[in-house]
């Protein structure tokens, strides 16, 4: 189990665009498993950009509950609907807003085996996606916000 340091807000990485990976390999792996130790390491948290933890390619780990997704080269094929979310971040701890998401979001990506796949989202998932693909281009929660919640 390797846990990875954390990137916070100021932090210029998770405002920079991520690269695309060129290859799955044993490296990529790698950095997916730890990313997945990490995120769950940290408790109270349902997915996790590769910028977070100061790595910046174009991968994701998420899990809801419903099983872990490991994701490289994300993008998001079709999207609709509209929900209020209420959101946080790791990287930015102790602030929570409400955004507006899709309800619903269809995301294709490699698996770690380097397969083409597609995630079907509803719900909670779309919104998870779209955060974490969201950090891949640079953008934070933070920018999303239409009203900022106290705790």
């Amino acid at each position: 189990m390797a846990i990875l340091k954390l990137r916070y807000s100021g932090d210029e990485i998770l405002s920079q665009k991520c690269l695309e990976v060129e290859a799955v390999n044993g490296e990529i792996r790698s950095i997916l498993r730890d990313m997945a130790d990490t995120m769950y390491h940290a408790g109270h948290c349902a997915g996790l950009a590769a910028c977070q933890v100061g790595i910046r390619k174009r991968l994701v780990v998420i899990d809801v509950g419903n099983g872990l997704f490991k994701l490289v080269n994300p993008r998001i094929l079709d999207s609709g609907g509209s929900q209020r979310c209420v959101e946080g971040c790791l990287s930015f701890p102790g602030r929570w807003g409400r955004t507006i998401r899709p309800q619903w979001v269809i995301v294709e990506a490699l698996n770690e085996r380097g397969e083409k796949t597609r995630v079907k989202g509803q719900g909670l998932l779309a919104q998870c996606l779209c955060h974490e693909l969201d950090h891949l281009d640079g953008i934070v929660f933070t920018q999303r916000v239409v009203e900022w919640m106290t705790p």
